[in-house]
């Protein structure tokens, strides 16, 4: 995944405005913020072929910066070396301990493998929400409760770029909306003054 600055997200914004793909991004964003609302319950892996390093990185400062600290990712290998750091040696074991309340994210620009999409499947049977941000892969989406398909031959979108805008809408709070009394006294405001401008 390719650094992207604040220029170059505005820039990519901008192109992508009219294509669908910043609602898509931020639907799948909210999703993933509603449903990993445990520390150290969203667990990230990738396939065999490259751990979403960078995607962890940028769930974890928008984790901080955005006081949700159940957006800090764990971030699970395939092949943890047994000298790394505590946090940089957590493997597939840690998927079968998936539970009730937790957030499977897998990310996947390649087909997964089977062994990755056998413990997806169980870690859904388990009570695991599971997301998939993925290239093509029917299998993948098929075991995911929301996914967000990215195909290789996409021209607007490129699979780093839906990384970034993903990680950048988990990271937003949601828009409140008044509920209730609140409501109704904002509808009434509106009819009686007019809306208030922009």
């Amino acid at each position: 995944m390719v650094p992207v600055d604040a220029e170059q997200m505005t820039m990519l914004r901008e192109v992508l405005s009219t294509t669908g793909w910043l609602e898509r991004t931020e639907e799948f964003g909210r999703a993933l913020r509603v449903t990993s609302r445990t520390p150290g319950g969203l667990l990230l892996v990738g396939t065999p072929g490259g751990d979403p390093w960078h995607l962890a990185a940028h769930l974890d400062d928008e984790s901080r910066l955005g006081g949700a600290p159940g957006l800090a990712p764990t971030l699970v290998r395939w092949e943890p070396p047994a000298g790394a750091p505590a946090h940089l040696r957590i493997g597939l074991e840690r998927l079968e301990a998936a539970r009730r309340g937790e957030t499977l994210f897998v990310v996947a620009e390649d087909e997964a493998p089977v062994p990755l999409l056998e413990r997806v499947d169980d870690a859904r049977r388990t009570g695991a929400t599971v997301l998939a941000l993925e290239g093509g892969d029917r299998e993948l989406r098929g075991l995911a409760h929301e996914a967000l398909t990215v195909p290789p031959d996409e021209a607007l979108m490129s699979f780093d770029g839906a990384q970034h805008l993903v990680s950048a809408a988990a990271g937003r709070e949601p828009a409140r909306t008044p509920r209730g009394l609140r409501r109704r006294l904002a509808r009434l405001l509106d009819a009686v003054s007019g809306p208030v401008p922009d």
